[in-house]
């Protein structure tokens, strides 16, 4: 027999959980759900002697205002629109124009070889800019068209471009990294670090299955032709091309690790880094900086409209008794702890073919951190781990945000089936990686314990 806060727990996810399909925006929808359940619980318990737990007077919202006071008053969050700021500013600057071409010329005249030459600029631009749509977009208005021309499948082709432009979310600096660590009170240097390593491997898993894929199956991306020979100086336009987006990784990850920096101070650095790579280019102008600053402004306030609104909602569901309860469900489960672990990793898998990484980072992460440990396991281990499930949910159908960007700006010949059937492999590749770093802790933890003298 569920307790009256068990019940109540359950209406509040679930109310959440009906409503998501009616299309209402995800911030009011939070926002308005913890209003309703507030009020109701505390007209429940003055009218009709409910025991609502904690929840049992107005004072409830002068908790929430205090909560989310907090919240917006913490300097770690600065490092947000800095680093989206960094994101837009590089996607104007022309630095992944030059990759392109290069890429194209240098591994283009092997089998898959642009295939791969796409995802190593996905590798590049996400750890320069951490913004998946600008990756996703600029990547498929510069190498689709390219690799349709060179008759690889329409399928590979997008598969391609939405996995290595997702990238961007993992490898950092990374937004979600960042809202994470704000989360459970972790330091955002150590979950760079522990991201880092993960996120090349995912990259690089990526780049293995191109190749390896193409010469097994040669219809997926049929030899190149009509390039140039190889020569001395295509390989130093190449790597002139590279050096540029190097640099300022490490500037901005280079400062971290070697405590020069904090990742706040670091993400100045990377913003005013990639406005110099948009005036040496030649692409920095006033239009720009405003369009950069209006975009900027635009995605900080989309992020921070869902934050308040899922602030206000996790405070509500701790006052029911949300912790006690998703602790007591999961350490119900007749499982080990590393069991346990790999429920929670299926949950989120799940959780993403419905909801963004934004929302089940704010609503689900904070209600199992702790349980994780309790349960004796490295908590920059498991969010990391977390954050590399939570990859998946940009390409899984119905709400892959990357598949809806790629659907925006690929030819028209690029059908929505096109598109699905050729992420699934990808799909399955993160889920390996998923399972690699639950099987080796180091792979997450040693860069963390290298940084700070371990």
């Amino acid at each position: 027999m569920l307790e009256t806060y068990e019940f109540l727990v359950i209406a509040m996810m679930g109310s959440f959980i009906a409503l998501i399909f009616t299309g209402f925006p995800i911030a009011w929808l939070l926002g308005g759900i913890a209003v309703i359940f507030a009020v109701g619980c505390i007209l429940l318990n003055e009218y009709f002697d409910v025991d609502t737990y904690f929840l049992t007077n107005f004072r409830i919202f002068g908790i929430i205002v205090q909560r989310i006071y907090a919240q917006m008053s913490n300097w770690v969050l600065v490092a947000l629109p800095m680093f989206i700021f960094m994101g837009l500013m590089l996607e104007r600057s022309g630095v992944a124009d030059k990759l392109m071409v290069n890429f194209v010329k240098l591994f283009g005249r092997y089998r898959g070889g642009l295939a791969m030459g796409v995802i190593l600029i996905g590798i590049l631009l996400a750890a320069s800019t951490g913004i998946v749509g600008a990756s996703v977009t600029l990547l498929a208005m510069l190498a689709m068209p390219v690799m349709l021309a060179q008759n690889y499948s329409k399928a590979f082709a997008s598969g391609v471009v939405a996995s290595a432009g997702t990238l961007g979310i993992l490898i950092p600096p990374s937004v979600m990294l960042i809202l994470m660590a704000d989360q459970l009170s972790l330091s955002v240097g150590e979950l760079f670090m522990g991201a880092l390593i993960p996120g090349v491997l995912l990259g690089l898993c990526y780049m293995a299955y191109a190749i390896i894929g193409a010469q097994i199956m040669p219809r997926m991306a049929p030899a190149p032709k009509n390039l140039e020979p190889l020569s001395p100086g295509l390989v130093r336009d190449t790597l002139i091309a590279v050096f540029p987006p190097i640099l300022l990784i490490v500037a901005v990850l280079g400062s971290i690790f070697f405590g020069i920096a904090t990742p706040t101070e670091a993400s100045g650095v990377g913003a005013a880094g990639a406005t110099l790579l948009a005036m040496a280019n030649r692409r920095f102008s006033f239009a720009v900086l405003r369009d950069v600053c209006y975009k900027t402004t635009l995605t900080t306030a989309f992020i921070f409209g869902i934050f308040l609104g899922a602030t206000a909602f996790a405070v509500v569901l701790r006052q029911l008794g949300g912790d006690e309860f998703i602790a007591h469900m999961l350490n119900s489960i007749p499982f080990p702890p590393g069991g346990i672990v790999l429920v929670i990793l299926f949950i989120a898998f799940l959780a993403g073919f419905f909801l963004d990484w934004l929302e089940i980072t704010l609503i689900l992460l904070p209600l199992v951190g702790p349980v994780v440990v309790g349960l004796g396991f490295e908590l920059v281990w498991f969010v990391v781990l977390f954050a590399v499930t939570l990859q998946t949910s940009f390409l899984t159908p119905p709400v892959g945000f990357s598949l809806f960007y790629l659907k925006g700006v690929v030819p028209p010949e690029v059908k929505t089936t096109d598109i699905y059937k050729g992420v699934i492999p990808f799909v399955l590749i993160q889920v390996l990686v998923v399972a690699m770093v639950f099987a080796w802790e180091p792979l997450v933890l040693w860069l963390p314990g290298q940084m700070y003298g371990g």
